[in-house]
């Protein structure tokens, strides 16, 4: 594994995942989402979110796609990328959303189907760009 590459990737990717996410869920669906909200109370933190723990998982969710497209393939171009991050975040977000679902009150099944879609996309726009940053750092 080539360490500048995975951690330019990685850096970058976790940071379009953020700003990503911001813009979606932020802005573009914050009322969608909280109208899908489930009965459960008192677990949103609305305007008391932790942005630096946000920020943290969204890097770790760019090392992992830049681990994976670094380590476990050869995946440098954006096009590959993207098919291989929507992939990726179809499968995690449908691994996680579901088993929230089935564990909680938090969200409604409707509620449920759109993150996963939603997530699956923005992986996808993140495995674009982690894609493009590996293949700029090995020219």
């Amino acid at each position: 594994m080539n360490t500048k590459n995975f951690t330019l990737a990685g850096i970058a990717g976790g940071i379009t995942f953020f700003m990503l996410g911001w813009l979606v869920y932020g802005v573009i669906l914050m009322d969608t989402m909280k109208s899908f909200a489930g009965s459960a109370t008192g677990v949103d933190r609305g305007e008391d979110m932790l942005l630096w723990s946000i920020f943290l998982g969204n890097l770790a969710t760019g090392f992992l796609l830049s681990f994976i497209f670094t380590c476990l393939g050869t995946i440098n171009n954006p096009t590959a990328g993207a098919r291989a991050g929507f992939w990726i975040g179809l499968l995690m977000g449908a691994g996680f959303d579901f088993t929230l679902y089935g564990t909680s009150n938090i969200s409604t099944l409707t509620g449920v189907l759109i993150d996963i879609a939603v997530f699956a996309i923005l992986t996808a726009l993140t495995g674009a760009v982690v894609a493009w940053v590996i293949g700029k750092a090995k020219a």
